[in-house]
């Protein structure tokens, strides 16, 4: 397993310095990586019984990445207008079904769906587009995976107490302490990329190393939810895109937010 682990990171790396210095290229990337982790989505909940819109789902949660990379923004915020007509036409189709039993939890979680993979996982594709660009996205990404990378070392090796054993057995309160040291420590070699002062550096890497750890965590409370185990397989040693980006989830959203107000 840590073989495989090791090297599907080596490509996935491989991958991203392929393509973070191309903006266009590095967006439709993401953007495949939104469609796939939106399929995986929907597939989980239809193993769950959830009678989603799940094509529906990945076809209106595709346009949201998209709208970025082509620059495509009818309103500052399109993304929330878009969500909104998209929750319009899923009553429309709701009308069309013979019954009103689960009306609630499959046009909810069709919304969800499309918030919580599409729109949080293509800030991405923003912070790549924000002056700095290449620095802040390799930055982002280098201190929520380094997380991810000391949750798992520090958890296999010195893991002993449970951390939340009713989500995720596997994870320790060793590998959660891991993990925000990882993320510390990836924040501040981040600074050539950043160019901002220690004292950032410092809640970035805390702020970033918590909330990678509730993105890994809430995965593994949906996952618990379904009964599964993997995401999917796509990924050898990983699982599913969703299992990859889930700690990308909370910080990428966070981290432009936080950037947006630094850079003015």
């Amino acid at each position: 397993m840590l073989k495989k682990r090791t090297i599907s990171s080596i490509i996935l790396i491989l991958i991203v310095v392929a393509t973070v210095f191309v903006d266009w290229l590095c967006g439709l990337v993401i953007t495949v990586f939104i469609i796939a982790g939106l399929y995986e989505f929907f597939s989980m909940l239809e193993k769950k019984g959830v009678s989603i819109y799940k094509y529906f789902g990945i076809g209106m949660g595709s346009v949201i990445p998209l709208s970025i990379l082509f620059k495509f923004e009818l309103t500052k915020s399109w993304e929330l207008l878009f969500v909104v007509l998209a929750l319009l036409f899923l009553i429309l189709m709701q009308f069309r079904r013979r019954q009103n039993s689960g009306a609630i939890v499959d046009i909810s979680t069709t919304i969800f769906g499309i918030i919580y993979v599409a729109w949080f996982l293509s800030f991405l594709i923003k912070i790549r587009y924000l002056a700095g660009g290449i620095g802040l996205f390799t930055a982002v990404l280098f201190i929520t995976k380094l997380g991810d990378i000391g949750a798992y070392l520090v958890g296999s090796r010195f893991g002993k107490t449970p951390l939340i054993p009713r989500i995720s057995p596997k994870k320790s309160l060793e590998g959660a302490s891991g993990g925000l040291i990882f993320s510390f420590l990836g924040a501040l070699a981040s600074k050539p990329f950043v160019g901002l002062s220690t004292l950032n550096l410092i809640f970035i890497g805390v702020f970033l190393g918590i909330l990678g750890q509730l993105g890994d965590l809430s995965e593994s409370l949906m996952k618990r939810d379904c009964q599964i185990k993997d995401s999917g397989s796509l990924i050898p040693g990983i699982g599913g895109v969703l299992d990859l980006v889930d700690s990308l989830l909370f910080t990428a959203p966070a981290f432009y937010f936080y950037m947006s107000i630094i850079l003015k």
